[in-house]
């Protein structure tokens, strides 16, 4: 049986602190990709040890089920999506007023949904919550990614650039709007959305329909 590899230096049995997170994410790097391509009930830990070289041992070593290793995976793609996002914020920081800063901001979460790590983790999230009949979100749990659109959103109500009183409601449907048709119709294997070029079409048609929804409450909230 193989074993787990791990730094030159590090005593047979105890790998030290850095082998053993290089490890970790050299297997969740390697499970992300088998998810990816066949979906999480056809991916076994079995597979998983074959494709990092080492034994299943060394898997549970480092994660305790499958779920564990697709838990990681979420939170990897998490991190990197709000890394990429605080690229995009700060980026944006120095151009036109706040309204502009939410619309490059937007943009950018349609181009990264359509992305196909994206599309193939969010196939793979729905499809368990549908078997397993649950949503594993929790409702009252802070996520740093929504925070960073709230805050944005809150911005251009600040300036009087969009209506509506709770900064949370208008950046839940800017989302809804922006993003859920094109990502459930790349989850469905079509490429309707591939190109840059529709996606742009797509966005600038959601972002004139979401401003003109904000501006009917800007209007009404002004009398």
């Amino acid at each position: 049986m193989m074993t787990e590899s791990f730094p030159a230096g590090a005593r047979a049995g105890r790998p030290s602190k850095e082998g053993t997170v290089e490890t970790s994410n050299r297997i969740i790097d390697i499970t992300a990709q088998l998810f990816a391509a066949q979906g999480f009930a056809a991916t076994s830990i079995k597979q998983v040890a074959s494709a990092c070289g080492t034994g299943e041992d060394a898997i549970y070593r480092h994660f305790p089920s499958k779920a564990a290793l697709f838990a990681a995976v979420v939170e990897r793609m998490r991190v990197r999506t709000l890394d990429g996002l605080e690229t995009e914020i700060d980026s944006a920081g120095g151009e036109g007023d706040a309204l502009s800063r939410l619309k490059r901001v937007a943009r950018w979460f349609l181009t990264v949904n359509l992305e196909p790590d994206m599309v193939a983790l969010n196939r793979i999230a729905l499809s368990e919550a549908i078997l397993h009949g649950e949503d594993r979100r929790d409702e009252g749990e802070s996520d740093p990614i929504t925070d960073r659109l709230v805050a944005l959103v809150a911005a251009a109500q600040w300036d009087g650039k969009l209506g509506g009183d709770d900064p949370r409601v208008i950046a839940a449907h800017l989302l809804h709007s922006i993003v859920l048709g094109p990502s459930n119709d790349a989850m469905l294997g079509r490429a309707t959305y591939a190109s840059t070029e529709a996606q742009g079409r797509f966005f600038d048609q959601a972002w004139a329909l979401f401003l003109r929804g904000a501006g009917r409450s800007l209007s009404a909230g002004a009398r």
